[in-house]
């Protein structure tokens, strides 16, 4: 008798007759490349080494053309682009200066290609054979699922039933490829060439042609003698980033919170005047703001001759020469940066949290201070949990602030990061500075293994994340 079943990433429905190859037979892995090598006719093997083949066969010209096409461009490629930046790569060039005749006899100089350009291709070149190789088996797992349609249905879909699922059944793979394809190129690519250079001794030093040394710059880190970069100074800086993030967070969190409760009040008045008050920040850039911030907190600043006018002080206030003064000035300065931000917010989650929760609260004798508690504060928590977290990650790579405000002072003399830079400044400043891009990218790697590790261990553990369908 036979069964009716429904194959994987199709809306159609099978008719699975036997446990035999036949038609209307559906194995019970379909379109794997393994089920392909296994199950597949003679078209569909052939599809290993001639791509589009067993589209072709079974009349799907385009889809089968676009693979033979790639094939093609694919093979182009490797052989005039992929195997030259290769072979290049294991020693990043010779780095020798030739000297050659042209066809007048005269000599000609020929500069070698910097390290940092074969890098970069022989890396780009490895991550797209990666991706050829992706591509190669969708070919064949097109061509094994065209046969097993054709073997089902009598034929193979058409160029306009492929495109109508993907207008409707499959909609989802067509509005995602375009921003996958760009976190691709934009975001994996630099990464994995930034993780690359952290194997190579480009430096200062080694400008030009620089060579693989392993794991020496991840030793050079965790050691203590080294001037420019060595781990008391990774440990004091990785630490102050911490601590510097959670406060630049959670008190931007609770102070916004706290403005936004006193604003919403019913007895408050002119509300829309605070709003937009609060909001005047966010219309300035705030690179400006930070920028008339840093010369106003200079040792001859507006501040400080204000100050000392008014009798209050008899010399100026150590805002940027001072470390506990400098740390605290710029978790200050950022609050008044960032509560705005808050504000607005949570005015739209408190303007949108149900009536019927605090009149049930009040109905139950729940006081003022019950009802933040178990209504407002959870509810609040559960909509921005990952808005805190970006919030937290932003704060670690808070550039902006810190390199604008103080610019890293009070600087320790001989080191190469001061008192309030964090890990992003520290890498702006090793990386453009001091060009020691090998060391900027060891620390890019421990940055981001940081953040990885604190984001998701925070938002799994959270009920935005558990219970995606409901308020706690």
């Amino acid at each position: 008798m036979a069964e009716t079943a429904v194959a994987p990433k199709t809306g159609h429905a099978r008719v699975r007759k036997s446990k035999k190859m036949g038609k209307g037979y559906i194995p019970p892995d379909p379109w794997t490349v393994r089920a392909a090598l296994s199950h597949g006719d003679i078209f569909t093997r052939l599809s290993v080494v001639i791509w589009g083949l067993g589209n072709l066969v079974r009349k799907q010209f385009f889809k089968g053309i676009c693979f033979l096409a790639a094939e093609v461009a694919s093979i182009v490629w490797i052989i005039l682009g992929a195997a030259p930046a290769l072979k290049e790569l294991p020693g990043l060039g010779t780095g020798k200066v030739i000297k050659v005749k042209d066809a007048d006899g005269f000599w000609q100089t020929k500069v070698p290609t910097p390290s940092v350009v074969i890098l970069l291709y022989g890396v780009s070149s490895v991550v797209l054979i990666l991706l050829i190789i992706w591509f190669w088996s969708v070919a064949i797992r097109s061509a094994y699922k065209a046969q097993m349609l054709a073997q089902s249905e009598g034929h193979a879909p058409t160029f306009k039933e492929d495109c109508r699922d993907l207008l409707s059944g499959r909609a989802w793979l067509t509005l995602m490829t375009l921003p996958t394809l760009g976190i691709f190129i934009f975001t994996v690519l630099p990464l994995v060439f930034m993780i690359s250079m952290a194997f190579t001794s480009y430096d200062a030093e080694h400008p030009s042609k620089f060579d693989w040394v392993g794991l020496k710059n991840f030793g050079t880190l965790f050691s203590t003698k080294g001037t420019t970069v060595n781990l008391p100074m990774f440990m004091d800086v990785l630490v102050w980033t911490l601590v510097w993030a959670f406060f630049a967070t959670f008190l931007n969190f609770f102070l916004g919170m706290f403005l936004a409760m006193v604003i919403e009040r019913p007895t408050t008045k002119l509300k829309g005047f605070w709003r937009g008050l609060f909001s005047m920040s966010i219309a300035v850039p705030q690179f400006v703001s930070l920028l008339v911030m840093n010369q106003m907190l200079q040792q001859d600043g507006a501040i400080n001759r204000l100050l000392m006018n008014w009798g209050w002080i008899s010399q100026p206030l150590p805002f940027f020469t001072d470390v506990t003064w400098a740390r605290t000035t710029v978790i200050i300065i950022n609050l008044w940066v960032g509560i705005p931000f808050t504000i607005m917010q949570i005015t739209g989650i408190l303007e949108n949290i149900p009536a019927e929760l605090y009149e049930a609260a009040k109905l139950d004798g729940a006081n003022w201070w019950q009802r933040f508690m178990n209504v407002t504060m959870p509810y609040i928590i559960f909509v921005l949990t990952p808005y805190l977290i970006t919030t937290f990650t932003g704060n670690v790579n808070n550039f902006n602030v810190i390199y604008l405000l103080s610019g890293g002072a009070p600087t320790p003399v001989g080191a190469s990061a001061g008192k309030t830079d964090l890990l992003i400044t520290w890498l702006y400043k090793l990386t453009v500075d001091k060009n020691n891009y090998n060391m900027g990218a060891v620390i890019g790697i421990f940055t981001f293994i940081v953040l990885a590790v604190v984001s998701l261990i925070t938002y799994r553990s959270s009920g935005s994340y558990k219970n995606e369908e409901a308020f706690r």
